[in-house]
Order: C-alpha cells, then sequence, then structure tokens
C-alpha cells in the first residue's frame, strides 16, 4: 500500500547530454512500479557547488509517492545512475546522473548509506529553490524547506531555464 508521504528528490547532471540524462532518469524512475512520480519543478541551471572548476548542473525535483522503504528506494536510485554511467571518481566531481532522496514526509533518517533529510539540503540553492516550488502544499515538508530556505547563505547563482535544450 502507497504511503502518503511525499519522498522528495533532488536530479542533477552536468556532463553532456544534460538534458536527455535528466530526462532518462525521471522515465526511469516513472517506470517503476513502487513508485509513483506526482511532481517535477522548473528546470534550473546551476553552477557547480562544492568543487566549483567544472561545468554548470542543469537540476530539477521531483515529487513521488512509493511503497518502497527509503533502504529500497535509494538501491533503485544507485540503479538508474548506473545506467545513466554515473561514477563515483571525484567527490562533488562532475557527473552525468545524480539522484538524491531530500525529504521523506516528516521522517528523520540516519542510517550509514542515508540521511534525510539531506545533510546538506539546508546549504543548497539547488536544491531548496525547485524543491520550495513543489512543496510548497505539503504540509509535512513544506516547512521544512521554508525554514531551510530562510536560513540557508548559500551565494551561489541558479537560474530557471525555460526551454531545457542542448
Amino acid at each position: 500500500m502507497a504511503s502518503d508521504e511525499r519522498v522528495y528528490l533532488s536530479i542533477g547532471s552536468n556532463i553532456h547530454p544534460r538534458v536527455a540524462n535528466i530526462k532518462q532518469a525521471i522515465t526511469l524512475l516513472s517506470q517503476l512500479a513502487a513508485v509513483n512520480v506526482i511532481a517535477q519543478s522548473t528546470w534550473y541551471e546551476t553552477e557547480p557547488w562544492g568543487k566549483r572548476d567544472q561545468a554548470n548542473f542543469y537540476n530539477v525535483s521531483v515529487a513521488l509517492t512509493t511503497t518502497l522503504t527509503p533502504h529500497e528506494l535509494l538501491m533503485e536510485l544507485h540503479a538508474i545512475e548506473h545506467l545513466g554511467h554515473r561514477e563515483r571518481k571525484v567527490h562533488w566531481g562532475p557527473r552525468t546522473i545524480d539522484l538524491d532522496i531530500i525529504f521523506w514526509g516528516a521522517r528523520q533518517i540516519q542510517t550509514a548509506e542515508l540521511t534525510v533529510p539531506h545533510l546538506h539540503a539546508a546549504e543548497r540553492n539547488f536544491v531548496l529553490r525547485p524543491t520550495a516550488e513543489i512543496a510548497k502544499n505539503d504540509p509535512q515538508v513544506g516547512p521544512q524547506v521554508q525554514a531551510m530556505t530562510a536560513a540557508n547563505t548559500d551565494q551561489s547563482w541558479i537560474k530557471k531555464v525555460g526551454n531545457v535544450s542542448e
């Protein structure tokens, strides 16, 4: 039975073709029987965070419901990243695709593999802005995003992208 808790993911890419990489990830996510994608934010172009000497990212947030456990969803996201040829060579480095669980309703999750809310969500414009768009009416996540946004000190630029293409 599907939980009514909404799960929010941040999806990004900065290796060409960024748009195709993200669209493929969203398609694969939507094809999972245990996942129902219910909202998607506007696309954003953002400067890299953490390690700045790399190409700009495209980022989008999605909201979903699922019957999967957090660990099971994380494993599915890793499988989608693998299909997208994600390589984990450089911490905060370039990537074909990156899928992160940011919020899971009001849950606080702390395991060796997963921290929810995401450990760095509160300090990243590229996570907060797109997620705020689709979480504003969510009574569990909306207030979390508002509080994080109010305390956010990230000075990196972020801009909405109209028609996404490369």
